[in-house]
């Protein structure tokens, strides 16, 4: 890897669905990232009961790696709840599709105020049990209904993010932050991933940030798995200052999103 020159342009790597039923997927990605020779932050989405199986809190040696992973200078995010969609059938053609097509994690996507307000508490709760800095939230599959907005901007969280958007609250101030993304779990999907992703990149070249979004399914293919490193080496040999959301918006980069 070339010495980092850095361009003013930065990088954002975050890791989605966090808990200890991830972790085996996640942990040879985490241990090459750390063998690189510049240290990358990453910001790691924290669920914490992960489709109501075993809380992520309750399990001593997760939470030390945690906070390991605090300590190097990554950042946690809550990240749903349970990350899946447990509310009654959806009754339209658009939240079928949404919820039963698109995905099936959508778990903030109809939530009322009161209820959205309820799993943000429950899920600060915890951050604030295990006396860590908690700055923002992430929807499981960036899905969020207006009830949850409501609740966001009165949570006291400082942002949430969709795919192409870093928000600050409480206003909703909205951060063009464009995300690659993958779609791992067929063959045809991980293709036409590649071709999007590649795309992507040169699309967003010039972006003053580029959100790399991965998810524990991408550790399962060696075609996603090493593109992923390849697409961290070749961001930070162009210049890119890798980040972790909250330091991308603490340095004071965020640049206005296009109306």
């Amino acid at each position: 890897m070339a010495e980092l020159i850095h361009s003013g342009r930065d990088m954002l790597v975050a890791l989605h669905d966090i808990a200890p039923q991830t972790w085996q997927d996640y942990r040879p990605f985490v241990e090459a990232i750390d063998r690189m020779s510049v240290s990358v932050p990453m910001t790691w989405l924290v669920v914490p009961e992960f489709h109501h199986g075993k809380s992520t809190f309750d399990d001593p040696a997760f939470m030390s790696l945690l906070e390991s992973r605090l300590a190097k200078g990554d950042e946690l995010v809550l990240h749903g709840y349970y990350h899946c969609d447990d509310a009654p059938a959806p009754r339209t053609p658009k939240d079928y599709f949404m919820r039963r097509l698109y995905t099936v994690e959508g778990e903030f996507y109809g939530l009322a105020e009161r209820e959205a307000t309820e799993r943000l508490n429950a899920g600060m709760a915890l951050f604030e049990r295990q006396g860590w800095p908690l700055k923002g939230f992430v929807a499981p599959a960036w899905l969020m209904s207006e009830g949850t907005r409501s609740a966001l901007r009165t949570s006291g969280l400082d942002y949430t993010t969709d795919p192409k958007t870093i928000y600050s609250l409480p206003e909703f101030e909205a951060h063009s932050a464009p995300t690659l993304v993958w779609s791992a779990r067929s063959a045809w999907r991980r293709k036409m991933s590649y071709l999007v992703n590649e795309r992507a990149k040169h699309k967003h070249r010039e972006a003053q940030v580029v959100r790399l979004g991965l998810h524990p399914v991408d550790m399962r293919y060696s075609v996603a798995f090493d593109y992923w490193i390849k697409a961290i080496e070749d961001m930070l040999d162009e210049g890119r200052t890798p980040r972790t959301k909250h330091q991308w918006l603490r340095a004071g980069r965020p640049h206005r999103a296009s109306a």
